[in-house]
């Protein structure tokens, strides 16, 4: 196979440390993932592989010098998400980079993988979209962050956040507390995202002003939301009537985000709603389905190992 060679200019003053990593650990790390090799010159990063390969370790080697001249350091997960990047998405790195979708803290919220931006684009370009796979890959994240900032530019004057309740052999009725304190354990995680996004004092001074409502699926029922950025968690544990009653309280104006995972039913028995409700509306205009993966996994890479597993395991299964 016949070498070939490219030559990546370096800026002037550049932190050659903060690119190659400690040890040269991810220089050692795009070496092992294209068998290419890489190493510096007088001025320029010289990869030398596989035309195909060294194509793509030029165009990753650009992209990590564009976050350390920002003052930013690389690490072996920025490389490992960039790789993916790469390899499967028509978009790059730096397109990814640039797309903030919320600011708080000083920190900005973005997509971190080529199916999150395609999950945030095709928000923005649809009235309903629909966001299915596995956990951590930032389905209700994401939408959260898009409907605070929606409302931050009064695109929308409000947010209603909804899961259903799925009871495990107690009624609502019987448990012990008043109607909030019965539903709080099923809508706190909504609580949580909310308020990793905004200070406390001010996530519940949206609660309580009637800004932000979050409640249980069961209270949609009869209700039309206007002007409204709509997200609803866990659509998995829908029934069919359900994910009907919620999609047809869309009123003027308002946006709906569905997000679940079809492998975690926690439905005693029957039909998720959210299984059954593609081969109805897929291809309907104003209507998008985005599926995430392992590859969108944005917690603790462990996390993104273990979907990976479980995928293989049942994928075993079924084969057999």
């Amino acid at each position: 196979m016949a070498l070939s060679e490219t030559r990546v200019s370096l800026p002037d003053g550049i932190d050659r440390l903060a690119l190659c990593g400690p040890e040269d650990t991810i220089f050692r790390k795009v070496e092992d993932q294209f068998g290419v090799h890489v190493k510096f010159g007088s001025d320029v990063i010289i990869v030398r592989g596989s035309a195909a390969d060294v194509a793509t370790v030029g165009s990753l080697m650009a992209d990590l010098i564009d976050i350390v001249s920002r003052g930013g350091q690389p690490t072996l997960d920025d490389v490992r998400r960039s790789i993916e990047i790469l390899r499967t998405s028509k978009y790059s790195p730096a397109e990814l980079r640039k797309d903030v979708l919320y600011s708080y803290r000083g920190k900005s919220i973005r997509p971190k993988s080529a199916g999150q931006k395609q999950y945030v684009d095709a928000i923005r370009e649809n009235v309903i979209t629909f966001g299915i796979g596995p956990a951590g890959t930032g389905k209700t994240y994401l939408a959260m962050a898009m409907a605070l900032a929606g409302l931050q530019r009064k695109e929308y004057s409000r947010i209603v956040l909804t899961r259903p309740v799925v009871e495990a052999g107690e009624n609502l009725g019987f448990l012990p507390g008043t109607l909030d304190e019965k539903v709080d354990p099923y809508v706190r995680p909504l609580y949580d995202a909310l308020f990793d996004m905004t200070n406390f004092e001010h996530g519940n001074q949206l609660i309580e002003n009637g800004t932000i409502e979050i409640a249980p699926l069961a209270f949609m029922r009869g209700r039309t939301f206007n002007d409204a950025f709509i997200i609803l968690d866990e659509a998995q544990n829908t029934t069919p009537e359900q994910m009907k009653m919620f999609l047809t309280r869309l009123g003027f104006g308002s946006k709906m985000i569905v997000t679940g995972d079809v492998t975690q039913l926690d439905l005693p028995h029957g039909v998720s709603g959210l299984r059954s409700v593609r081969p109805i509306l897929e291809g309907i205009e104003d209507i998008a389905f985005v599926d995430l993966t392992s590859a969108d996994v944005a917690r603790n890479t462990l996390v993104t190992r273990i979907v990976k597993a479980y995928d293989a395991a049942e994928h075993a299964v079924s084969g057999q």
